[in-house]
């Protein structure tokens, strides 16, 4: 979470960028020549979360010190409340820039940080690197989809994962693995949906017809309250959405790739040096 307060706009109150602080005291803002910045990971500082129509809500207080010395003071207390409202199937946050000449309360839009990657294995435990990802035909690919802050009352779903052989067209020539929370391909089995902080899902490697043998993957998530059990998270596979990650009305969403096949030459040298192990 970032929030951004000019510094001429603190003196004209008679209060300094060391004079502020949140919820959490500890929690102490960067000072340049020009503003005075707070930034901190959405689930620390003091932030309170509630729920709001299926939205989480973080809330903060931002307050300053005021002069010890003497019985009285004719300095203005300062207390502004923050507010980031994140949706559902983001992947990016909110800056706050300030401006204003009295004490208010803004609010802003959020999106949470999400990740995906393939691992090597069902236990999820070593992450691939490679890029490329060179696989062979019908290999098992685990995928995991995370929240990059855990967050234990929260929960990822796996919404959409189509694939294409392109990473910039996903609507000319779609492949679905999982539509609306419904598998399409009958290799794809998912470990992990709609109950965790993280998603987890494996399928066997294909190639498209007349085209590369890069294979990209795009996948929508919807994160929900953990303890709300009518959530759509929680609801599985609605075969009768109609919508697709094209729609007008879904949000931003997490490409990974591209898989590629292995040259013949590689799959021998895999093969031999498999026999001398």
């Amino acid at each position: 979470m970032n929030i951004v307060l000019q510094r001429t706009y603190l003196n004209s109150l008679g209060y300094d960028g060391n004079d502020l602080y949140l919820n959490d005291e500890q929690c102490r803002p960067q000072i340049s020549r020009d503003q005075v910045v707070f930034n901190f990971p959405i689930n620390t500082c003091g932030n309170v979360r509630k729920f709001d129509n299926g939205s989480a809500v973080y809330t903060n207080a931002l307050r300053a010190f005021t002069s010890g010395s003497g019985e009285i003071t004719r300095q203005a207390h300062f207390k502004m409340s923050v507010g980031c409202r994140m949706a559902q199937d983001s992947v990016a946050q909110i800056m706050y820039i300030v401006r204003h000449h009295d004490n208010t309360s803004i609010t802003g839009t959020g999106r949470f940080n999400t990740s995906m990657d393939f691992y090597t294995s069902s236990s999820f435990y070593s992450q691939v690197t490679e890029v490329p990802y060179k696989v062979t035909l019908n290999q098992n690919l685990f995928v995991q989809v995370n929240l990059s802050r855990g967050d234990s009352s929260l929960v990822l779903f796996l919404d959409t994962c189509v694939t294409s052989p392109s990473a910039h067209d996903f609507q000319t020539r779609p492949y679905y693995l999982v539509r609306n929370g419904c598998p399409m391909d009958n290799t794809y089995q998912p470990y992990a949906s709609g109950s965790s902080a993280y998603a987890r899902f494996t399928f066997k490697a294909f190639q498209f017809l007349r085209a590369t043998e890069s294979v990209y993957i795009q996948c929508k998530v919807l994160i929900c309250q953990a303890s709300d059990y009518n959530s759509r998270c929680r609801r599985g596979c609605n075969r009768r959405a109609a919508r697709d990650l094209g729609s007008a009305h879904e949000g931003q969403t997490l490409v990974l790739g591209p898989i590629q096949l292995k040259d013949p030459e590689e799959k021998e040298e895999d093969t031999l040096k498999q026999k001398r192990e």
